[in-house]
């Protein structure tokens, strides 16, 4: 069964010989998630892009593989593409990447430039960072959030700079930024772009998918989700997706990695599988049971107990984790009991709402 490695591995054909596709965008997506920081140009830098074959040809390239998670797969994604006819040559540009915890913004970005006729913009989905995670949930009751913003002005930024075909898109979170940001980036821009393609990322509030700009771009977006989606069935949807197999079982199918590929495309499936259709029903009564207010009250919270670890990321949770449990169970102790009898509340609806979808699929079998 192969995978974006072996795939990678293998493409030999150029992007002029054969035409970029949604394997190769959730390839660069995954690779979007390195950190690149002294390796690509900076928005600002007149510095000509740096290729996939000179990355991993640095001698201090191990640094951008540090807290990322699948980190021994990204080394061997970095591998595979510095080696590849097919993306070894991409020059890599415009990198951006901007972590700000008081707007609870996680945002980054860079531009791969195929061949002279197009280029190839990727927006990171969530990294390993709370505030990331934070500004996910974020969704539910605000928008736009600022990644999204800053995604849209960064369309705008690389529209000018680039004269050519503007192909835009994402894993995750990034998926959705790269369709908030084709729909609300200038017509001049707009017009520019063929192609939105959109792994496994969040939908969207209802106000947003009935826009004009998002209805004229409707036709260019191509959404793939897993199997068992959880992530990408998330808030309102529009269009058509298509379901891609997984070797991983529920929510471990958002790693891209498990996505499984024949020759130059995805493996499909039909359709969805039941536990999915189950949670994504099971998570939309639950939202739709709770106002903006309400939202932003539960997620909130549960981001202030976890901010009281200390812990920036997932990672840094290993480190004393005696003393980081102690801090949160100061903090959930600190809870007025008001808010703890909400989100037992809130949590306990969250459990009815599962019970009841359970027992529904149980009597009309």
């Amino acid at each position: 069964m192969k995978n974006i490695i072996n795939y990678a591995a293998e493409a030999s054909e150029n992007f002029q010989d054969r035409a970029f596709n949604a394997v190769d965008s959730l390839v660069l997506s995954q690779f979007a998630y390195l950190h690149f920081d002294g390796f690509v140009p900076g928005i600002a830098e007149a510095v000509k892009p740096v290729s996939i074959a000179e990355i991993s040809g640095r001698d201090n390239h191990d640094i951008i593989f540090q807290d990322t998670l699948s980190s021994k797969k990204n080394r061997k994604l970095l591998e595979a593409l510095a080696g590849s006819p097919r993306f070894r040559n991409v020059g890599v540009t415009y990198y951006v990447n901007t972590i700000d915890v008081q707007a609870e913004k996680q945002f980054s970005a860079l531009t791969y430039l195929l061949d002279h006729k197009r280029a190839y913009i990727a927006y990171r989905g969530t990294d390993a960072t709370f505030v990331g995670w934070k500004e996910d949930f974020n969704m539910a009751f605000i928008s736009p959030v600022p990644s999204q913003q800053e995604g849209a002005a960064y369309l705008n930024t690389l529209g000018e700079k680039i004269s050519g075909d503007l192909l835009i898109g994402g894993h995750s979170k990034g998926g959705n930024i790269a369709i908030y940001s084709a729909i609300n980036c200038n017509s001049s821009v707009q017009n520019k772009i063929t192609h939105v393609f959109s792994h496994d990322a969040p939908g969207f509030r209802k106000e947003v998918l009935s826009s004009g700009d998002y209805l004229n771009m409707r036709d260019r977006i191509y959404n793939t989700i897993p199997q068992s989606s959880v992530i990408g069935m998330l808030l309102q949807h529009c269009g058509n997706y298509s379901v891609v197999k997984s070797n991983r079982l529920g929510i471990l199918q958002h790693d891209p990695y498990s996505w499984l590929i024949d020759n130059d495309d995805f493996q499909y499936v039909q359709r969805v599988n039941n536990s999915a259709i189950f949670k994504n029903k099971t998570l939309d009564d639950w939202l739709n049971a709770l106002d903006d207010k309400k939202r932003k009250v539960f997620i909130d919270t549960l981001y202030q107990v976890v901010k009281a670890s200390e812990a920036e990321t997932y990672f840094d949770l290993t480190e004393d984790w005696r003393k980081r449990a102690v801090a949160v169970l100061e903090a959930i102790k600190d809870i007025d009991e008001e808010t703890r009898k909400f989100v037992r509340q809130t949590i306990g609806a969250l459990l009815g709402y599962a019970l009841k979808n359970l027992l529904e699929i149980h009597d009309s079998r």
